[in-house]
């Protein structure tokens, strides 16, 4: 298996961040080969996510090793092991496949760490024999780690979220409600017809169109704002930390355009940019360093309720404002 990357490479990365053809982005499970590994040469998992495996090969430029492949249905280490997939049936299925204790001498798997929530290191043990040692959090430091003996830094095991992680999951988020935005936005548009006299045309382009802008605004709040300011702002939850952003852009706008929009259109543009952004900023929490499974239901069972029915409450004032 080659440890350069292409320009095919390259474009399926940034075609995979645009969420295009995210789903499909995967390798077929297996054993692979990097460099001329022998008997003794280190085994290391990785998921079947193809920007995963990409990162992994990369990093094993100009060293000799073994990557068993498993089969997480194209998901990423993290969110594989939290949903399962990334674990320890998968792991014996793939030790058993491949024919592991064949191939190489030694008994030791290396499993990135943050697919630990997953894996019950004993029962890799008892059922296939092979220890668990787990690896760095980022393949950037997979050559230092195998020098070391296997053996990882402090600085290696810790979890980064910085402003450039952060800004490169904002183009999925926002490509995520793609095809919902284009059913909404013509629902807004024909609610926005309705008014004095049934329905209007001339209310369906201004009010149905400023209706669209308000979500988009509330979309671009808690999608990409959001997520940037994300250490500043205040609280855990990220629901909340969405819904301060998209108030706070919503003011700002009622600042400049409050007397045009009148008190109840302004309410309702108030109200529906703070949903929004609550529910879109609220995708994060699974997508972070800041919360666990639970901690993510948990936000959810509790924001969700919130989130409708204060766009509720903002279509009400804005059906008033209409008559």
């Amino acid at each position: 298996m080659a440890t350069r990357l292409t320009r095919t490479d390259t474009l399926g990365h940034w075609r995979m961040r645009w969420n295009l053809g995210r789903d499909r982005y995967r390798v077929v499970a297996g054993l692979y080969a990097i460099g001329t590994p022998d008997n003794r040469a280190p085994v290391l998992l990785c998921a079947n996510y193809k920007l995963s495996f990409d990162l992994l090969r990369r990093a094993l430029d100009g060293l000799d090793a073994w990557l068993l492949v498993l089969d997480t249905k194209g998901i990423n280490v993290w969110c594989a092991a939290g949903k399962g997939t990334f674990g320890t049936a998968e792991i014996v299925r793939r030790v058993t496949l491949s024919g592991l204790d064949e191939i190489v001498s030694h008994r030791t798997l290396i499993a990135p760490q943050l697919g630990a929530p997953g894996i019950a290191a004993h029962l890799v043990k008892k059922e296939c024999g092979f220890r668990i040692v787990y690896g760095p959090v980022r393949a950037a430091d997979i050559k230092a780690f195998l020098s070391a003996g296997q053996q990882a830094t402090p600085a290696m095991r810790r979890v980064t979220f910085s402003l450039w992680e952060r800004a490169i999951l904002t183009p999925v988020e926002l490509t995520i409600f793609g095809r919902k935005l284009l059913w909404i936005a013509l629902l807004l548009l024909l609610l926005g017809g309705i008014g004095e006299g049934f329905f209007s045309f001339g209310n369906l382009w201004q009010r149905g169109g400023g209706a669209i802008l308000t979500g988009l605004g509330g979309l671009v709040a808690g999608a990409v704002i959001t997520p940037l300011l994300l250490p500043w702002l205040p609280g855990r939850a990220f629901a909340t930390k969405g819904a301060m952003t998209g108030g706070a852009v919503a003011v700002g706008a009622l600042l400049v355009y409050g007397p045009t929009l009148g008190v109840l259109n302004g309410i309702a543009f108030l109200l529906s940019i703070t949903a929004v952004a609550s529910y879109c900023g609220m995708n994060f929490t699974g997508s972070s360093t800041y919360t666990s499974p639970s901690g993510v239901e948990k936000e959810m069972r509790r924001a969700l309720p919130l989130q409708m029915g204060t766009l509720l409450l903002a279509a009400a004032f804005w059906f008033a404002a209409a008559f």
